[in-house]
């Protein structure tokens, strides 16, 4: 087991947003994690690395790494908590005034203190990684959605981290390039990295996934492989949300 996730709670101000969530993330594994809009998805994620600080429960990383929640982490579990994971986020969130290149040398270059000569290695192959070898040394404005968020794949890649975390990674992209970005993660997946993804691409979720997370309310409601959750779930809200997803005449 890389993480286990325990009794994960997180509210803004009145509104409780998590409202207890247990959930184990297997090496090697991609976890797809769906719901309507407004159910906890992407807080979940975002707890996963202290984006947003949980309220109560605990993230642990197999066993070098427990954080209890029900007390404020110090800022070092915080950071070593961080630095399992690479986040993709769904709108790129690129230094506008840095190349490709310099935007995925920033991390291990300015958090992880390596040196230049092995980052600026680094980078290049994973922009070739992503199919983008010959945009490098372009601005953020010169290229299209679909390679900003493959840049974001291979920033968030160069930190080598543990967990990758893809919130909603193609919604802010145009149809015809959303499939761009879907090869790159379906790559990813064939090669054994571990990943949470918060998608709506039900037919994607289903090819790559290997277990797929319902949530509902700030609930999973059902989890399980995809074969059991998007062909047979037994929960009615299960069923009502594909329903709707699958049928929204």
């Amino acid at each position: 087991m890389l993480v286990s996730v325990q009794n994960l709670h997180k509210s803004f101000g009145d509104l409780d947003v998590l409202k207890g969530i247990d959930l184990s993330i297997e090496k090697g594994s991609v976890v797809a994690v769906i719901g309507p809009s407004g159910s906890g998805k992407t807080t979940m994620l975002r707890c996963l690395n202290a984006l947003e600080m949980p309220n109560k429960g605990t993230i642990q990383f197999e066993q070098d790494l427990r954080i209890s929640f029900d007390k404020m982490p110090s800022k070092k579990e915080i950071l070593q908590l961080r630095r399992k994971s690479g986040m993709v986020f769904q709108s790129y969130n690129l230094f506008p005034h840095k190349t490709a290149i310099q935007n995925v040398m920033e991390g291990p270059i300015v958090v992880q203190k390596k040196e230049k000569a092995v980052v600026q290695k680094l980078a290049e192959n994973l922009l070739k990684k992503v199919g983008l070898e010959e945009k490098m040394h372009l601005y953020p404005h010169q290229l299209s959605g679909g390679q900003q968020q493959r840049v974001g794949i291979a920033r968030a890649l160069a930190i080598e981290p543990e967990l990758m975390l893809f919130d909603e990674p193609t919604s802010a992209l145009d149809p015809e390039i959303v499939g761009e970005v879907l090869t790159v993660i379906r790559d990813l997946a064939n090669e054994g990295w571990t990943m949470a993804i918060v998608t709506h691409e039900l037919k994607f979720a289903e090819e790559v996934a290997d277990h797929i997370v319902f949530i509902d309310g700030g609930y999973i409601v059902e989890q399980g492989p995809p074969a059991e959750i998007l062909k047979n779930p037994k929960e009615p809200r299960t069923k009502q949300f594909l329903n709707r997803l699958l049928n929204p005449s």
